[in-house]
């Protein structure tokens, strides 16, 4: 027995140790290529320019920036709501003959290749918001977004009731018997008790969202433009990324690079921020 734990104990701590290599050497290639790049471009310039000209080498990723948060919060946006909300149904409200289907129904539509979403949103999004708001092509920052919120929302569904489902039943009880209706108790006693793993699954959401590519391609239009309104063409950082590193060559390939360096950072600072929150909460 003593033998069997120690090589256990081994073997999850080797398992960890190769979780935490893999971080250190992705992030080593990522700065190691993008500070030498970012010093000989100019950061402000990098950073703050608004002109993307590769074959003049103009590389102002502000606008991507810029578009990268106004998808993603629009996503988020539309789809923490939804998502925690059904998590709440399929946990607390849905008979069990309906959630046989609705939760293996959830999980499908996690496994979807994101191709197939962009598919959608060219056919059915894209047109739909064409049709509504006449003199647009339809591809934008609104369409972007839905998608990104259709996307996320196995994530934030499947980890949201999970937390829920954690939280002890005598909260519940608690709350009835204290005299609240059972949909106020579930909102104001079950719920803010599971807030940790709610907010678990938002950092996911946002991650998925601003971390997806191939479907923003499809349906956001691909302008290299800071968007004035939702109906706007955007292109985002991963999106830029995608289009480029094809035929990319030289200081341009470089600069992609850096583009991926100032996407991690993104979202290493958004997760820092739900961090903090979390922990202010608790």
């Amino acid at each position: 027995m003593e033998f069997k734990e120690k090589f256990f104990k081994y073997l999850f701590g080797l398992c960890a140790m190769i979780s935490i290599f893999a971080v250190i050497m992705i992030c080593v290639f990522l700065f190691a290529n993008a500070i030498p790049t970012t010093i000989k471009i100019g950061f402000t310039n990098f950073i703050f320019g608004r002109d993307w000209y590769p074959d003049v080498e103009l590389f102002g990723i502000f606008p991507m920036i810029v578009g990268s948060f106004y998808v993603t919060a629009l996503a988020i946006l539309f789809g923490v709501p939804l998502g925690v909300l059904c998590a709440v149904y399929l946990s607390k409200f849905c008979p069990p003959h309906i959630k046989k289907y609705l939760i293996p129904a959830v999980e499908l539509l996690g496994a979807i290749p994101s191709v197939v979403y962009g598919f959608f949103g060219l056919v059915v999004i894209v047109p739909m918001l064409s049709s509504m708001f006449g003199g647009i092509s339809g591809k934008c920052v609104l369409a972007a977004s839905l998608i990104l919120a259709i996307m996320v929302l196995p994530t934030i569904i499947l980890v949201s009731k999970a937390a829920i489902d954690s939280v002890p039943n005598t909260y519940y009880e608690g709350a009835l018997a204290l005299g609240a209706s059972s949909e106020r108790s579930i909102f104001f006693a079950t719920l803010p008790a599971a807030k940790s793993g709610v907010l678990a699954a938002v950092i996911l959401g946002v991650g998925r969202a601003i971390g997806e590519a191939m479907a923003v391609i499809m349906v956001a239009g691909n302008q290299t433009t800071i968007p004035h309104s939702i109906l706007d063409g955007v292109r985002t950082l991963t999106t830029n990324i995608v289009l480029e590193m094809g035929y990319a060559e030289g200081l341009h390939r470089e600069v992609l690079i850096a583009n991926a360096v100032v996407l991690f950072v993104f979202i290493l600072i958004i997760n820092m921020c739900f961090n903090l929150i979390k922990k202010e909460k608790n």
